[in-house]
């Protein structure tokens, strides 16, 4: 299988009609008639970012001539070599192993630092040799640093692949041949490629070994990401961190435990606790008026906190063993709130049966001192002496995974060691039998990216381009002025001058006003700077609305018409990620949109000149300003109160009637029924009320609905009546129509 990593060459004289120009040019042609392509480059003005090439290159040929290193004075040499060191520094900075030559008419080792030739893999000595003897020597470094790089499942699936065998397993498209066979088919095959198709395999292939029970090539790029990730076992998850978690939870909980669980988890933990039989006790994060999800209070960890939840709770008070299963915690949340794990471990080690932390939004943590202790698994960290710690991963979000990409990370106690076999069992339960090659592969390569030192610069420059464009948007602001209007970036008030700064510049203090999450402890957490929640004006922190304001459902579906996807969208707040795969021109853009944006609304643009989609799909706004139409809706934000209702929503008390496990029977067993939103309160639901955005369960099937919940629910109607477009979507609401009308309706217990 081809692939093009060129051989790059950096020499003044590369184009030069000269003896040296000539000797390179004829090594170039040399190493190009063994099938290896040559870029060749004539200066050393930014080494730098020629060291970014490292991730498409087979090798660095560099000179080290006078012409290179100046005419001789020593401040011209010097400044040569300090080009030299810097370009060294910044290749080994990402890429350990790829091969450096540097070659010299004159010049000899004797000239180069110490440091820079323990990087190097040879010095050529130019017309010493022939250029095909040298190209030889280039070649075979270059193709054992290729040979070197894919992991071992991929590297056994391209094999595969690779090889012509025909087919006559699953899938039934057959390597794509089926595809061949139909128009459609045939513009499938051409859009996705030979190479997926034909690594689209069923798990029959004994060489590429088994997904199921973890053997083969699996095992080793499985055993090879546990090495990465510094865990003790490491499982790839084909079916999302969804899956991952109901895994880790099968294994260990059966009906009628006691668990602890994160009040706004993810909601395949609620599935989970439905699934197995629990009896869950609820730990209540904090929140602010921006609908930001904070942290737990740290006294919301402690054993005598939870020995009083569970003696308050009617279902698990009545349990056989009060020592709580399991512990699930959402690290980080959605919007970059991270606990100090070790000392959550410290609390609770020895009072909890086993430690889980939901890390779909964390993969990244391992690979940069900046999150030490922030997340659940990782190098030299202290084991529990009982309590066996699993963290999941979606590598697909934040990493660079397929989607549905995810694995499980365990961590073993001092005296209990995670059986394998039996997790296996859990594992087969949730897993098809006909998982997706692709996926696999994705996680292995994913592992395989982020081994130091390449994955440490990734995490530090997804870092650093976060916290520029915090810079850059606070620059904007300071240009416009307090008399205008400007958004703003969720977050401390002062960031560093230059760099990454100290972790103490993100951390939350119970005395910081930027977070609004109350007097939480000091010290117990902190915001990853990759997560940027972006403020729209029109609302304060406090919950309190501005006369006008700018709603940002309207800002979304305007960047959305300008080719920029946002993650996820609040009242007014939207939110985006800095992931490994993003770039400066990335962020940039959304900069200078939003200051399209704010032109556009300062002119009250008519929607269908800024909007011309939206507008095409609902006419209605179609000659509405877009100042208007964000006043209009600013307007009956205002006269719910939706701020603080769905604030309060969340920190109500909830009044919990069954087990959840018995709410769904109800469901499963057809005794509920369909109730108007009007006529709940005091009724128990029977499925899973879950607000998007966030998308963190309201409630949980067994739960009484009291008069908050039913005042968001009233105004979900109101809003969905009035702005058709904007709907806020609430899964577990039904909507119907009832002699012509909308209805909403919930499903509950019949009493």
């Amino acid at each position: 299988m081809n692939f093009r990593f060129p051989v790059i060459v950096i020499d003044e004289d590369f184009r030069s009609e000269n003896i040296s120009g000539s000797g390179i040019r004829d090594l170039a042609e040399a190493i190009s008639s063994h099938g290896f392509e040559v870029v060749g480059y004539t200066s050393y003005v930014d080494l730098s970012a020629f060291a970014q090439q490292a991730s498409r290159a087979s090798c660095f040929i560099l000179s080290i001539d006078d012409e290179e290193f100046g005419t001789g004075t020593p401040e011209e040499v010097e400044k040569a070599l300090m080009e030299l060191r810097t370009f060294v520094k910044e290749v080994r900075k990402r890429n350990a192993d790829i091969p450096i030559f540097l070659y010299g008419e004159t010049r000899t080792t004797r000239h180069v630092p110490n440091d820079v030739l323990r990087e190097l893999h040879g010095f050529i000595h130019m017309f010493e040799d022939t250029p095909e003897f040298v190209a030889k020597h280039i070649i075979r470094e270059a193709k054992k640093y290729l040979d070197a790089l894919a992991p071992p499942f991929f590297n056994a699936l391209m094999d595969y692949a690779s090889d012509g065998s025909y087919s006559w397993h699953c899938p039934g498209h057959s390597g794509g041949v089926a595809f061949l066979k139909s128009p459609v088919g045939q513009m499938f095959h051409q859009f996705f490629g030979e190479n997926m198709l034909r690594a689209d395999v069923c798990n029959a292939v004994d060489e590429l070994g088994q997904l199921l029970d973890h053997t083969g090539p699996v095992a080793q790029s499985e055993q090879n990401a546990a090495r990465i990730f510094s865990c003790d076992h490491l499982f790839f998850v084909t079916n999302g961190t969804s899956t991952s978690n109901k895994m880790v939870w099968h294994s260990v909980v059966a009906p009628g435990d006691i668990v602890v669980v994160d009040r706004n988890c993810h909601k395949s933990i609620l599935h989970s606790i439905i699934m197995t039989g629990a009896v869950p006790v609820f730990l209540m994060p904090t929140r602010n008026h921006y609908g930001i999800i904070g942290p737990i209070p740290k006294s919301e960890f402690s054993p005598e906190a939870i020995a009083k939840k569970i003696a308050a709770n009617p279902f698990a008070r009545n349990a056989k063993n009060k020592k709580p299963r399991i512990l699930t915690i959402t690290q980080s949340t959605y919007d970059g709130i991270l606990y100090n794990v070790e000392e959550i471990k410290q609390e609770l080690g020895s009072t909890i049966d086993t430690l889980h932390f939901d890390e779909a939004w964390l993969p990244h943590a391992s690979f940069h001192d900046f999150y030490k202790n922030m997340h659940a698994i990782g190098k030299d960290r202290p084991r529990s002496e009982e309590t066996v710690v699993f963290a999941t991963q979606s590598t697909h979000k934040l990493l660079a995974g397929l989607s549905q990409a995810s694995q499980i990370l365990v961590q073993n106690a001092e005296k209990r060691s995670l059986d394998t076999h039996r997790f296996n069992e859990s594992y087969l339960m949730h897993s098809s039998t006909s998982p997706q090659y692709a996926i696999i592969a994705s996680c292995d390569v994913a592992a395989a990216m982020m081994e130091p030192p390449g994955g440490t610069a990734l995490v530090e420059e997804s870092l650093l381009e976060a916290i520029e464009f915090r810079r850059a948007m606070r620059k904007v602001d300071a240009e416009y002025g307090d008399d205008d209007w400007w958004f703003k970036v969720w977050g401390p008030d002062e960031l560093p001058e230059e760099g990454l700064g100290t972790r103490d510049n993100w951390t939350l203090h119970a005395t910081d006003s930027w977070h609004g999450f109350g007097a939480i402890e000091s010290g117990f957490n902190i915001l990853d700077p990759i997560k940027a929640t972006i403020i729209t004006p029109g609302l304060n922190l406090h919950g309190q609305f501005d006369e006008h304001g700018m709603p940002a459902a309207i800002v979304s579906k305007y960047l959305a018409e300008h080719g920029i996807i946002i993650e996820k969208t609040g009242l007014y707040s939207f939110f985006i990620m800095f992931t490994i795969g993003i770039t400066k021109g990335r962020w940039n853009s959304m900069v200078t949109e939003l200051q399209q944006f704010k032109d556009d609304y300062d002119q009250n643009q008519p929607i269908w000149r800024v909007m011309p989609e939206f507008a095409a799909k609902h006419p209605r706004y179609e000659k509405v300003g877009l100042r208007d139409l964000c006043q209009q809706i600013h307007n009956i934000y205002r006269k719910y109160d939706v701020a603080k209702v769905t604030t309060e929503m969340y920190l109500s008390t909830i009044e919990t009637a069954m087990t959840p496990a018995d709410a769904w029977a109800k469901m499963a067993h057809r005794e509920i029924e369909r109730v108007s939103i009007d006529d709940i309160e005091g009724r128990v639901t029977a499925m899973l009320v879950t607000p998007y955005p966030p998308g963190i369960p309201l409630m949980v099937p067994g739960e009484r609905f009291n008069k908050t919940i039913i005042n968001y629910l009233q105004f979900t109607r109101a809003f969905n009546s009035a702005f058709p477009g904007f709907e806020t979507d609430v899964h577990g609401l039904v909507r119907e129509l009832v002699d012509g009308e909308v209805k909403y309706f919930i499903d509950v217990v019949k009493e």
